[in-house]
């Protein structure tokens, strides 16, 4: 008896949790999209934090921005945010390729700078040589 009321108890915690908690939204926005406009908004957050002045300068609100390159509105955007949060594992899916894609991003940008500086080096020696090379009485 007490072997059934386990498998019984086991086979509605599973069937529990493949439920969905929320229901899908009419116009859910794609994981892909979702990467994308939670990478821009990374990007505009950082922006934000670093120098909120060029940003108030310009006129630019980092929400209304997002929601303008992407087509999307603000209540779309939330129902989708809020779809993907009830399932977690979909949720960690779309930040870790947020995550991929501003390691890469960021890489991208410390080999410009070394390759800038290289460049900054070789044209100061190519300098240096010529003024060495003029003789002076």
């Amino acid at each position: 008896m007490n072997k059934i009321i386990k498998v019984i108890f086991l086979l509605l915690l599973v069937s529990s949790c493949v439920e969905k908690i929320i229901k899908e939204p009419e116009n859910l926005i794609s994981k892909d999209k979702m990467t994308a406009i939670f990478y821009d908004l990374a990007i505009v957050t950082a922006a934000k934090n670093t120098n909120n002045e060029i940003l108030k300068n310009n006129n630019i609100e980092a929400m209304e921005y997002i929601y303008s390159k992407h087509k999307i509105d603000s209540l779309q955007f939330v129902e989708s945010d809020l779809y993907y949060a009830s399932n977690p594992i979909v949720y960690k899916e779309i930040y870790e390729n947020v995550e991929k894609r501003l390691k890469a991003e960021t890489k991208k940008m410390e080999d410009a700078k070394i390759e800038k500086r290289k460049m900054d080096s070789i044209a100061k020696i190519n300098t240096q040589k010529k003024r060495d090379s003029i003789k002076t009485n």
